[in-house]
């Protein structure tokens, strides 16, 4: 173990402001320290756990959480412990200490003591318009957005679209797939509002390969073949030409490190 660096995974099912802040605090504390923090908010599905945990497990990895539904909180706890991962329970023992002393249950609501001010909703606006917008459910969405992310499969977008809605900014992604053409809307706004995403096959094979297994699925599927990702990856870098787009590479780069990139491609765009 490198003992100058970490990761720490910030889980929650809210937008995850009170872990997050919990998070930059204590790592303050290490300025020596290399440490990045991973924010992952609005987890209500085990299988979100299980994505944070197969990445988690294979680095230096802490994970933070607030989840105030008993049975996320039972199974993060157990799948860290599990693969030895360190988990920090950031709200659960003060929500437990208080039912103690007043002998009253919690309500398990998410959010519960956030103040709803102006801010607020704007970030909770895009963070909702990036839920609804994620994996081209309703292509509708593309010219709603402040920002189209193309891609294959397993290339951020959905993790770099709720960060950047965390930047207030309203992000619709739209997988690329040879099989499905797509969606027309994408040649009717302007390139300036697209970013397409790619990365080395060498390190997407892995994940698809992992992303099979925590699925149940043969590793020997198509998907995760690399003749498979080279096909993908030369149609989506056609479509991504033929609209003019700007093309961001998201190979060994962190999610934070992405967005900031592309933060800073749209403040260009906007000065052209």
């Amino acid at each position: 173990m490198n003992k100058n660096r970490a990761v720490i995974f910030v889980i929650s099912d809210s937008i995850g402001e009170t872990a997050e802040q919990v998070a930059k605090a204590a790592s303050a504390q290490y300025p020596e320290c290399e440490i990045r923090i991973r924010w992952i908010p609005y987890v209500t599905e085990i299988e979100s756990i299980q994505e944070v945990i197969s990445e988690a497990k294979d680095l230096d990895s802490i994970i933070m959480f607030t989840l105030v539904v008993p049975e996320l909180r039972k199974y993060l706890t157990e799948q860290a412990a599990m693969h030895n991962i360190i988990c920090v329970d950031i709200m659960g023992p003060a929500v437990e200490a208080i039912a103690k002393v007043t002998g009253q249950h919690p309500t398990d609501i998410p959010g519960a003591a956030r103040k709803l001010d102006d801010e607020y909703f704007s970030k909770i606006e895009a963070v909702e318009f990036a839920v609804k917008y994620d994996d081209c459910k309703d292509p509708r969405g593309i010219k709603k957005a402040d920002l189209v992310l193309l891609g294959i499969s397993r290339t951020s977008k959905t993790p770099l679209g709720m960060f950047l809605a965390t930047k207030n900014l309203k992000v619709a992604n739209i997988p690329l797939m040879p099989e499905v053409k797509p969606p027309k809307e994408l040649f009717e706004i302007s390139p300036k509002k697209i970013i397409g995403l790619v990365i080395s096959t060498d390190q997407l094979n892995p994940i698809r390969l992992e992303r099979l297994k925590s699925h149940g699925l043969s590793d020997q599927a198509n998907y995760a073949s690399k003749e498979r990702i080279a096909y993908e990856h030369k149609y989506a870098e056609e479509i991504m030409n033929k609209i003019g787009c700007r093309i961001v590479d998201v190979t060994d780069k962190a999610i934070e490190e992405t967005a900031n990139t592309i933060l800073q491609i749209l403040k260009e765009a906007e000065q052209e």
